[in-house]
């Protein structure tokens, strides 16, 4: 059954920060909405971006593990002795993300997809214009980023939520792992479509392992569809409406 709930606190959120999220099943990742808006690119036109819904925050390896008992993704993943639990999913390559995906599609009534990085800048900058949506100083305290001055910084992933949301609601968008994105690779996404290279696939958000410039709103990177690594997981995307 579909279900519109206050998501219980997480861990770094305080009372007035809670959001109203959307959980279409039990274990299904919280979905908050995110408004229609342009974004400008560093590197490209203005780009119109339609209302839609994001993961409040990184796939767990208890959502994951949910698609995993229901035989429809690969278990095995290593948590390489950090925990599993509320910490994100590490250690999947780009297709056993859209896997975990079509089995959001094929439990619920909503239509989930991986973020393309247009959508993933727009949500992660939270309606700001700054090099991370606190400000421009990256500050200690404020993400899990090598020398961002946390006990997990340059040691391994923080369980997810560990620090305030950005003012969409979300979490973790700056550092703990990069994140997938739909998108096929170009040095500029101002380039034609010929020059993708969609056997790569642009990454955003930095991760604990990696400098704070690497955590900008606007930084990104470029992983092969076939990489898994500790550093890297993933956030679903979902359509707004739901059908029957």
């Amino acid at each position: 059954m579909l279900a519109l709930l206050l998501v219980p606190l997480l861990a770094g959120m305080s009372a007035a920060q809670a959001v109203d999220a959307i959980e279409d099943c039990a274990d299904c990742p919280p979905l908050v909405p995110i408004p229609a808006g342009v974004l400008i690119p560093d590197d490209a036109p203005p780009r119109p971006i339609a209302a839609f819904l994001m993961g409040q925050t990184e796939v767990t390896f208890s959502q994951w593990q949910a698609c995993v008992n229901a035989h429809a993704c690969k278990g095995g993943q290593s948590d390489h002795g950090w925990g599993s639990g509320s910490r994100p999913i590490i250690n999947i390559n780009y297709t056993e993300a859209l896997e975990y995906v079509n089995w959001l599609n094929r439990i619920t009534k909503r239509t989930y997809r991986i973020p393309n990085e247009d959508e993933w800048e727009w949500a992660a900058r939270g309606g700001t214009h700054t090099l991370f949506w606190w400000g421009n100083d990256p500050g200690e305290g404020n993400a899990n980023c090598r020398a961002c001055g946390t006990q997990w910084s340059g040691h391994m992933t923080a369980p997810v939520g560990s620090f305030n949301p950005n003012p969409y609601g979300l979490y973790d968008t700056a550092g703990n792992v990069w994140e997938w994105t739909s998108s096929c690779w170009n040095i500029k996404r101002s380039a034609p479509p010929a020059e993708q290279d969609c056997q790569q696939r642009a990454a955003r958000g930095g991760a604990w392992y990696y400098i704070p410039l690497q955590s900008r709103s606007n930084a990104r990177a470029r992983h092969p569809i076939t990489l898994w690594s500790y550093t890297v997981g993933f956030r679903v995307a979902a359509e707004l409406e739901t059908h029957p």
